[in-house]
């Protein structure tokens, strides 16, 4: 019968979030570097605005090394993103990338005895689960006003067409009901008036 472990971390070993921290061991000073590719299972961001999107691959580039409080984590997470230009509503990709630092504190640690649950991660039974620590951030960088380009002029808000797609000198001419009137008295007196300008 194979071996079991009441620890959820080892029941999970397989999750790539989850990281062994056993080649770092407790030693200050020892380092190992992580290198994979994490596929995403439900999609980070706003949907429909942008997105790191489900089916995606989540690269981790990562340095664990042992301090004397934990295991202090450090490097780069980076993914592909997908949404909309918020002035011209085109489908835009692109990538997102932060930067990682994110102590996980020792088990009995000065650090795990003074503060609270949810202020620092925490290593548990030699593991460290990264996926809090990278979701966050990534979904943070994300930028709240995506654009295709920095100079996108949007759509014309009176047809609704991509401003980039029209003929210089689009326009829709508007008249205040109040001036129609008006304006169609002096329409019709201009019609009247001799083409010198002059009734004599």
């Amino acid at each position: 019968m194979p071996e079991t472990s009441s620890s959820p971390a080892r029941r999970d070993a397989r999750n790539p979030w989850l990281i062994d921290t056993h080649e770092v061991g407790r030693r200050p000073g020892s380092s190992h570097t992580v290198r994979r590719d994490v596929p995403v299972d439900t999609p980070l961001g706003v949907p429909d605005v942008i997105t790191v999107p489900e089916g995606a691959r989540i690269t981790l580039d990562l340095l664990l090394e042992s301090v004397v409080e934990g295991v202090l984590v450090t490097g780069s997470a980076s993914a592909p993103t997908t949404g909309q230009c918020s002035r011209c509503l085109e489908p835009i990709t692109g990538t997102v990338e932060v930067d990682l630092t994110e102590l996980f504190a020792f088990p009995d640690s000065t650090t795990d005895e003074t503060t609270e649950e949810d202020e620092v991660s925490r290593v548990v039974d030699d593991w460290i689960d990264l996926e809090p620590v990278v979701r966050d951030a990534l979904v943070l960088a994300l930028p709240l006003v995506p654009l295709c380009s920095e100079d996108c002029a949007g759509l014309c808000s009176g047809c609704g067409v991509k401003w980039a797609d029209l003929e210089p000198g689009h326009g829709h001419e508007t008249i205040d009901p109040r001036w129609a009137a008006l304006v169609e008295r002096l329409e019709e007196t201009s019609g009247d008036t001799p083409a010198n300008g002059s009734d004599r």
